[in-house]
């Protein structure tokens, strides 16, 4: 048996039971009593409830059905374990796989029972109840845990911590969302570089995607993930640069964050401000990519583009805010190079912008110029700018999964969404340029994590604007540009139209058909941060 040390879940292995399936363990941030066992080959949807008087740890083994019930047409089945009673719920479901979705009760493990657990709630909906009543049930089991919503949510994300962070006692501060679910050993693999070095300020996991095969989609955003935190991460750790807290799945050291200056909510990025600041106070960071806490990435086109919107535009604020004194600091030049062209990333979609719309001129004064011209600065061009993005991607997937060749077929289209995206981050840069005020717009998860799981009929989707015309529009602009170079037999550009061609159209009309599908409940427009 192990134990979650962040919120003393109990991770508890079942093995052999029910003809013997063997089950693996997912643990949530939710605290609900239920465990889900899809039963091979005979699709039975089986549900437990645990209840133990004395909130003590435990774990289940073999036992005998003591009980059996029928109830509404449902069989439930029972069996004791100590002071524990197991109820069981079978459902016949059609075409059931193998596999099992978790969420475990906080349990009372007394090497845990001096840790402080904060649930920090800014919303403004139904959700409160549900988690204000799961964090009193797990009170009353003897837990350290706090319920904590503001009626003032000033700084949204960056206030609840600030918040949060002045009424706790830690002398470390383990930060989680509410979608990502940490391994077992967490703490126990984090904690230990605190006491190795007093001056590491902070320690980054990996993230992990619990629905990276729900869809294309997900599947090009683990792609991107992996890259920035295998190789953008890790070369920055290793090389002594800079890199930044991802706003979860990390631990800080509280002293760290107050010399810094805390928590501060002028940008959308309140965690990469406070890396850069903690670090050019002296702290050092440690990338850990063997520890890795697996969350939902959005599996909407419009929720995916707000978050691109808030990292980007958040982005940009803090190169403004800070690469000045950054470049006026006393750090070695490869950290100050690297620091600017880190926040600096995000004004290429300005040239991307630029480029779309040139494109077809461009293409135009090419082929009257010739073949000559086209095949010396044309493709060289096209062959370098592709074969680098190519190889960055790559190098990930290679470092991560056997199977990194089968992932390989993902690049184009990885690279189209790229392309897609730039009017939504154009769009944030230039926010953040003209000093455009800060909203905060929440990214939707809708508890994905099977190819069965659905998230329409579900709410919070994301309203969307003019944004998806424009860039359908640059998608029938590109087509009108790939049939020009198909009657002129312009055929060594169709590849490097295409990619702009599929991103623009994709993104735009995935957004549209997005927007109406399911329930009408839109997520409303995105308040002002103050």
């Amino acid at each position: 048996m192990s134990t979650l040390p962040l919120s003393g879940i109990r991770v508890v292995d079942i093995s052999s039971f029910l003809a013997g399936p063997m089950v693996s363990m997912f643990l949530g941030d939710y605290g609900a009593d239920v465990i889900k066992v899809e039963h091979p080959g005979r699709g039975d949807e089986v549900r437990f409830w645990g209840e133990n008087k004395d909130g003590v740890g435990y774990q289940v083994e073999n036992g005998a059905i003591y009980s059996t019930v029928k109830d509404g047409g449902n069989l439930y089945t029972e069996k004791e374990y100590g002071d524990f009673v197991l109820r069981f719920e079978f459902k016949l479901t059609e075409g059931a796989n193998n596999g099992i979705g978790i969420r475990a009760p906080l349990t009372g493990d007394s090497a845990y029972q001096g840790m402080e657990i904060q649930v920090l709630d800014d919303s403004t909906d139904e959700t409160t109840s549900i988690a204000a009543l799961a964090v009193r049930r797990h009170a009353s089991r003897g837990f350290n845990i706090r319920y904590m919503h503001r009626v003032d949510r000033t700084g949204y994300k960056a206030g609840a911590l600030e918040a949060g962070l002045s009424e706790s006692t830690g002398e470390f501060i383990a930060i989680f969302d509410a979608d990502f679910i940490p391994p077992p050993d967490f703490l126990m693999r984090t904690l230990p570089h605190f006491g190795a070095d007093p001056r590491i300020g902070m320690v980054q996991a990996r993230w992990g995607h619990i629905n990276q095969d729900y869809s294309l989609l997900t599947k090009i955003q683990s792609i991107l993930l992996d890259a920035h935190f295998v190789l953008e991460h890790g070369s920055r750790n290793r090389a002594g640069c800079f890199f930044n807290f991802n706003g979860t799945a990390g631990v800080w050291r509280r002293e760290a964050i107050a010399s810094a200056g805390g928590w501060q909510h002028d940008t959308l990025t309140e965690d990469l401000d406070l890396s850069y600041r903690a670090q050019l106070a002296g702290w050092r960071f440690v990338f850990l990519p063997d520890v890795v806490s697996p969350a939902e990435v959005p599996v909407e086109m419009n929720s995916f583009k707000s978050q691109q919107h808030r990292w980007a535009k958040g982005s940009t604020q803090t190169c403004m805010k800070l690469l000045p004194r950054i470049l006026r600091s006393n750090q070695p030049f490869s950290v100050k190079a690297e620091a600017f062209f880190h926040l600096s990333a995000n004004f290429n979609y300005l040239l991307m912008s630029l480029l779309s719309i040139l494109m077809f001129p461009a293409m135009w004064v090419r082929y009257n110029m010739g073949w000559t011209e086209m095949l010396i600065i044309d493709v060289p061009l096209f062959c370098a700018a592709t074969a680098s993005i190519g190889v960055f991607y790559v190098k990930a997937q290679r470092e991560l999964y056997p199977d990194w060749r089968q992932r390989m077929k993902y690049l184009p289209f990885l690279m189209s969404i790229g392309i897609g995206l730039c009017v939504n981050n154009t769009r944030a840069v230039l926010e953040a340029l003209f000093h455009k005020q800060s909203e905060f717009a929440r990214t939707p998860k809708y508890g994905i994590e099977r190819d069965s799981d659905e998230w329409v009929g579900k709410k919070y989707h994301q309203s969307v604007g003019v944004q998806p015309l424009i860039e359908l529009a640059l998608g029938l602009y590109f087509t009108a540009t790939v049939f020009y170079a198909l009657v002129n037999q312009i055929y060594a550009t169709l590849p490097f139209l295409m990619l702009f061609q599929i991103g623009f159209l994709y993104t735009g009309l995935l957004s549209i058909l997005q927007q109406y599908t399911g329930e009408s409940v839109m997520l409303k427009s995105p308040e002002v941060a103050k």
